[in-house]
């Protein structure tokens, strides 16, 4: 007879134990595997930092050839999913889409790009691209959808912008990461998870379309850049960019107090002239 079974309910730890230590040993090992991958993952997308993504050619959602060139000269964020994703990619999307509206309406709406690469091959057609755009109702004009029938633009894609990927029982296990491109077209940073906190997309992206790293503009223009760069400003309560006019606000009295100053100063110097004997 099996004493577990048998046994008073004073001794049903010493049944019960075995049975822990078990899946615990089954467990564990698990665990440090899944943490290994994750430590692999964010070490290779983070020595992508600096690469150049260089010219590689997909088809958009309406089945028209884009070298990824053509994305130069203003920062981009890019995004690889497989359409048939049904969780991670579908959360990283509509998260992604929540904060690029928010970063659109504080940056301008044309002051950077959004690329969503699917990597299924041969699921992710331009058709199946286009499907996935209307599933999650993205219509914005600086927002490409793209594919490629070629394994090895998808595969040279990946390893430019350091992202992993593993055949699984629920399609692919992968990176889940959006890559922030300079406007030269290489990777300047990586936020990483299905839900992000919007600042840590916004910021640097808001560096880089106020001329942060390198400006090239004249000197008015690098004003300007300066002054939208810190007077945009998340508000945490509302999960959003404001111009804060609090900074002008300051200037302006700062002015103020040091014009009135040299005036009295000026004064109390004619006053004290004209007090003089002659």
């Amino acid at each position: 007879m099996n004493r577990c079974t048998a046994s008073p309910a004073s001794s049903r730890w010493r049944c019960t134990l075995p049975a822990l230590l078990l899946a615990l040993a089954t467990i564990l090992p698990w665990h440090a595997a899944a943490a290994d991958i994750e430590r692999r993952a964010i070490e290779v997308s983070q020595a992508a930092l600096g690469n150049d993504v260089g010219a590689l050619e997909f088809f958009d959602q309406h089945g028209k050839r884009r070298s990824l060139d053509e994305f130069r000269g203003q920062p981009v964020l890019l995004s690889i999913i497989f359409t048939a994703c049904v969780h991670s990619c579908q959360v990283a999307t509509r998260q992604l889409d929540r904060v690029v509206q928010l970063a659109r309406n504080a940056l301008g709406q044309d002051s950077f790009t959004v690329l969503t690469v699917g990597f299924d091959q041969p699921v992710d057609t331009p058709e199946q691209m286009a499907g996935y755009a209307r599933r999650y109702g993205i219509r914005d004009p600086d927002w490409h959808f793209l594919s490629s029938p070629d394994k090895q633009t998808i595969a040279a894609l990946m390893d430019r912008v350091g992202f992993l990927y593993q055949p699984s029982p629920r399609g692919y296990d992968h990176t889940v990461q959006v890559t922030i491109l300079d406007r030269d077209g290489r990777v300047w940073r990586q936020v990483y998870g299905e839900i992000f906190p919007t600042p840590q997309l916004v910021e640097p992206l808001k560096d880089l379309v106020f001329n942060r790293p390198v400006s090239e503009t004249g000197l008015l223009g690098q004003i300007g850049d300066r002054v939208r760069l810190f007077c945009t400003v998340y508000d945490a309560q509302g999960d959003r960019y404001i111009f804060d006019y609090s900074l002008f606000a300051g200037i302006f009295i700062g002015v103020l107090v040091l014009g009135s100053s040299i005036l009295w100063l000026l004064l109390e110097l004619r006053r004290s002239r004209r007090g003089r004997p002659a």
